[in-house]
């Protein structure tokens, strides 16, 4: 079997195997697991609004995997995604309700602003690990912390008056679309899918058709090989992680701009960002895998919604599915191990 084709498949064993689990700890406990895929499937795709929503919720999830999967394909572990979609939320917003604008200047100003946000995030540890070898993933969680609580603090103090959340931003900021709320029965489904596709193919043509993509994965795979060859492994591990967090970034701006409108005094993460792990190695760490990736998991967060409503099962269960998915793609090696006894079996 080519490695290619194994690529292919570990994923998708993987969610069937955390489908199964998951089944069999839905009956385990007590319910009826053929009535709670039923009530999944229906508040995913059962009707056209819930289709918009699932694609709205896609939307941040392909940025996010975009995000964590740049910095894995470049030797780097970029654990601070969600922090970096939470300035640049921030940030998309500011400018959103900020400025007055004609909207081809406010809206990409606002988009932009949040793509810096995000770059800017990541640009700290990012330097701290070039220059001075500290590991990335401690920086990035710690990282994570401080967006949370110092957004809280800019939403308070500095854009309201003690409020709780921001007003809404101008219309000419909005990602939203009368186009597709109205063939999606007044969803949230917004342009920024298209900004999404488009950085999926960004990410694509940067690492394999351009030279400094394949600098940034040779830094990745062999620093000191890299270094040897003539490469600076300080800028190109700095510059990995700068974009990275303006994926991050966008992300945030999808909900800024699209989904929510404002910004509000958060309790704790979103948790988009770290689903944009999930995401990045169920896809394999490849921009289409993530975008299949993405819509699975999107279909299991707004389905699941659906599920004690219609079946009285508890939307958790669809956690400990994606939990068992995302375990079994890390133990990736043990279904590759019954690949390979089977591929030999099959040529013998």
């Amino acid at each position: 079997m080519s490695s290619r084709l194994k690529n292919i498949m570990i994923p998708l064993i993987a969610v069937l195997l955390g489908v199964i689990v998951g089944t069999i700890i839905m009956i385990a406990t007590g319910y009826d697991a053929v009535a709670g895929y039923t009530a999944l499937w229906n508040g995913a795709f059962g009707e056209v609004y819930y289709t918009g929503e699932v694609v709205r919720q896609v939307t941040p999830y392909i940025l996010a995997g975009l995000a964590v999967a740049f910095a894995f394909r470049t030797g780097l572990f970029n654990i601070g995604v969600e922090g970096q979609l939470i300035v640049g939320w921030l940030a998309a917003v500011w400018v959103g309700v900020a400025f007055d604008l004609p909207k081809f200047i406010h809206l990409p100003l606002a988009v932009l602003a949040a793509a810096a946000a995000g770059a800017l995030w990541a640009f700290i540890p990012g330097l701290l690990k070039a220059k001075f070898k500290v590991h990335e993933v401690i920086v990035t969680i710690m990282m994570n912390y401080i967006a949370l609580h110092v957004t809280n603090y800019i939403v308070r103090s500095v854009l309201t008056d003690n409020a709780d959340r921001t007003e809404n931003i101008a219309d000419t900021a909005s990602l939203r679309s009368p186009f597709f709320e109205s063939i999606t029965d007044y969803s949230r489904l917004h342009w920024g899918i298209l900004i999404a596709l488009v950085c999926v193919f960004i990410m694509w043509f940067l690492l394999e058709k351009t030279s400094k993509g394949y600098e940034l994965k040779a830094v990745g795979f062999n620093q000191h090989a890299s270094q040897y060859a003539g490469m600076s492994v300080s800028s190109n591990i700095i510059l990995s992680m700068v974009i990275s967090g303006a994926f991050a970034g966008l992300a945030g701006a999808m909900e800024g701009l699209g989904t929510f409108g404002y910004a509000a005094i958060k309790g704790g993460f979103t948790g988009v960002g770290f689903d944009g792990i999930a995401v990045a190695l169920l896809g394999a760490n490849g921009p289409i895998g993530i975008v299949f990736a993405a819509i699975l998991f999107g279909g299991l967060k707004v389905g699941a919604l659906n599920m004690p409503l219609e079946a009285g099962v508890p939307n958790e269960l669809v956690d400990i599915i994606i939990a068992l998915i995302v375990f079994f793609v890390a133990a990736s090696y043990m279904i590759r191990i019954v690949i390979d006894k089977f591929g030999k079996k099959g040529v013998k």
